[in-house]
């Protein structure tokens, strides 16, 4: 018998926790707990039943080239979500609309503070 897993929990890497619970507040997010009221390194946010980590990292580990990771959230309606975005003033949306991939989804991608990527998409 194999052990069900279910939720994944990824740890985002952020230069400044503070201010990337308040644009992930933006997107719909809630701050879950926190290790600081006045100055987090470590903080958990949440949306629906997803749950996302956020975690201080010295701004000296962003000095050499290296890809930043990408994160892929299923969704119900991509095209509700993107305009919920948009009402928020998430910066750069408007050039990256959704669109049909060659690999039968449908999704939009934005960056948060720290260039961590986040994909929303839905299976066609």
């Amino acid at each position: 018998m194999n052990a069900k897993i279910k939720t994944v929990q990824p740890v985002l890497m952020s230069r400044d926790v503070s201010k990337s619970v308040e644009f992930y507040k933006k997107l719909g997010f809630k701050l879950h707990f926190s290790d600081s009221a006045t100055n987090p390194t470590y903080a958990g946010i949440r949306r629906n039943q997803i749950e996302l980590h956020i975690q201080w990292h010295h701004s000296d580990e962003w000095n050499f080239p290296n890809d930043r990771p990408t994160y892929r959230f299923t969704v119900d309606d991509v095209d509700i979500l993107y305009t919920e975005f948009l009402k928020a003033g998430i910066k750069d949306l408007k050039e990256k609309e959704p669109q049909k991939t060659p690999w039968n989804t449908y999704e939009f991608h934005i960056l948060d503070p720290d260039s961590n990527g986040l994909q929303f998409y839905k299976n066609l």
